[in-house]
């Protein structure tokens, strides 16, 4: 009985994982730029002590991050940019290495330090962006970084810096609990001058809710399953031991 009643404890346990998985996804549903993690299910043998498997386990894990682009969504803002198709902003990260996202919300703080809207760092030939006092900002589909002076003409634009684009190979990214994505290898990734952008335009998340919310029905309905396995489990030994008794 010990053995049924693990194994569907450890299968409650692994569901309730997943769905702290989907629940994050969900809500993250208006994220801008935010990939969601991708969930799934690996059998995990119990091997005895003859060596041979006695039970198997269930695991839920996160094999990787959905890369797929979300909707583009037109702002008319300035500073608002969304990515065409393949490819990263990069950021300064927490420990100071270099960070990548898609998130595009960009803004200009009393500094004149160019961030996302979560106050990252948005890194550009040098390191982190800065930008002097000025009356307009453009940014161009390659990054390229414009500024209208305080008091000069509309038709006095002088370029500053570049946003750092990159194109790294699939699977050269894994995704942090911040939800930056960093190389796999710890070394910063080449920029990209292919990599082109849309600007006054935002990319949404690429969480789908109908699914979100169809995967959340399925791990609750599957840990009421597990649930039940245990309350069986608990009931045969009940008998069990009656039996015993009536011996």
């Amino acid at each position: 009985m010990d053995r049924m009643l693990y194994v569907a404890m450890a299968g409650a346990r692994e569901t309730l994982r997943a769905q702290a998985l989907v629940s994050h996804n969900l809500a993250n549903a208006n994220t801008v730029g935010f990939r969601q993690d991708m969930g799934d299910f690996r059998s995990m043998p119990v091997f005895g002590e003859q060596g041979l498997p006695t039970r198997v386990y269930a695991m839920a894990e996160r094999p990787g991050v959905d890369t797929r682009p979300g909707r583009i969504m037109t702002t008319g803002r300035d500073l608002d940019v969304a990515i065409q198709g393949e490819g990263w902003i990069a950021v300064q990260a927490p420990d100071d290495g270099e960070a990548y996202t898609r998130a595009g919300d960009l803004q200009v703080d009393a500094n004149g330090l160019l961030t996302t809207a979560n106050g990252r760092p948005v890194l550009g030939n040098g390191g982190p962006i800065t930008l002097p006092p000025a009356e307009k900002i453009e940014i161009g589909a390659d990054g390229t970084l414009s500024i209208r002076p305080i008091g000069e003409g509309p038709a006095n634009m002088v370029a500053v810096d570049r946003i750092k684009l990159v194109k790294p190979a699939d699977g050269a990214l894994y995704k942090e609990a911040s939800g930056l994505m960093r190389a796999s290898d710890g070394q910063p990734v080449p920029a990209d001058a292919a990599v082109r952008l849309q600007n006054g335009a935002l990319e949404s998340s690429n969480v789908n809710p109908a699914e979100a919310l169809v995967s959340m029905i399925e791990s609750a309905r599957r840990f009421e399953l597990q649930v039940k396995m245990m309350k069986v489990a608990e009931d045969n030994s009940s008998n069990t031991n009656q039996l015993l008794r009536l011996e």
